[in-house]
């Protein structure tokens, strides 16, 4: 199996990875193009969207991270910003596809507010039967404003999204997430190669190394440096699993001055070595497309 140089980068799939403005907001179906792929999307990120997926009828199987999973209807699943995923529908699914720009998050009302958590961490699961209808109606009146407006971008439509993400993200229990841990997440996010010092996030965040730190111990369960080596971490897996560049190569663009360092560095986070990440991967991948196994 190729691999590609880079993990493939979408603003919507199969389109580029163009600069999306920062009101963005489209919906589609679920038909609409991955009927046009086999009804298969593959593993993809998008870098500066998040999206809402709702199945309606049909099935469909998801991979997120590596990791597979069901998705049967009527059931639904966010991707935040920057996961690796890719689904594969059975013929005739229904449903829709809600993309958002990174700033709709921004629609929170406060700290307790569930909606920016549920966008930044993601979640999935079923539609509450109580849910079911009126996530029908709004998924029906994004489309017809989407197809008659010819833009999705203004008030009407972006009501109705947070209506859409609102009915689902009540039923996640997701915990109410402090603003400053959204500013946490999209710094960490936009200077993770750069391997900045904890005071470089605290200043930003007009706070003290001391202050972040009670912050995500206390919302996130761990200090600040602890969250941005997991994430770092989580980076150089996805390019291993999704990309054929070297783990020279991959060590360089994640900000460490040299492969051994780097191998060192994940060997503490994932108990393994890059390279051993790489070859039990491939060997996944023959068992997979072995016949007789």
């Amino acid at each position: 199996m190729n691999q590609p140089a880079a993990i493939p980068t979408f603003a919507l799939y199969g389109e580029g990875d163009w600069q999306s403005p920062a009101g963005f907001a489209h919906i589609e179906t679920i038909a609409e193009r991955s009927a046009l792929h086999d009804w298969t999307i593959a593993p993809h990120r998008h870098d500066r969207v998040v999206q809402l997926l709702v199945v309606q009828e049909g099935h469909a199987r998801v991979t997120l991270d590596g990791a597979p999973f069901a998705l049967p209807a009527p059931s639904f699943i966010v991707v935040p910003t920057g996961v690796v995923h890719g689904f594969r529908f059975d013929p005739g699914t229904r449903g829709h596809v809600l993309t958002l720009s990174q700033e709709f998050a921004g629609r929170g009302r406060g700290d307790g507010d569930p909606l920016p958590g549920f966008l930044a961490q993601g979640g999935s699961g079923e539609i509450a039967a109580d849910a079911v209808a009126r996530v029908d109606w709004l998924t029906r009146e994004l489309l017809h404003i989407a197809e008659s407006a010819g833009a999705t971008a203004d008030p009407l439509f972006e009501a109705l999204a947070e209506a859409l993400v609102r009915s689902i993200a009540g039923q996640a229990a997701t915990p109410g997430d402090d603003r400053r841990l959204g500013l946490f997440r999209h710094l960490v996010e936009t200077h993770l190669a750069e391997q900045r010092p904890l005071e470089f996030y605290a200043r930003s965040m007009g706070l003290t190394v001391r202050t972040l730190t009670r912050l995500t111990r206390a919302r996130l369960g761990a200090p600040p440096q602890v969250l941005i080596n997991r994430r770092l971490a989580l980076e150089a897996q996805r390019r291993l699993r999704y990309t054929s560049a070297t783990v020279a190569q991959i060590a360089e663009d994640l900000g460490f001055a040299d492969p051994s360092w780097f191998s060192r560095f994940y060997l503490r986070m994932t108990g393994h070595r890059p390279l051993a990440e790489r070859q039990a991967l491939r060997g996944r991948l023959i068992q997979d497309n072995d016949p007789a196994a």
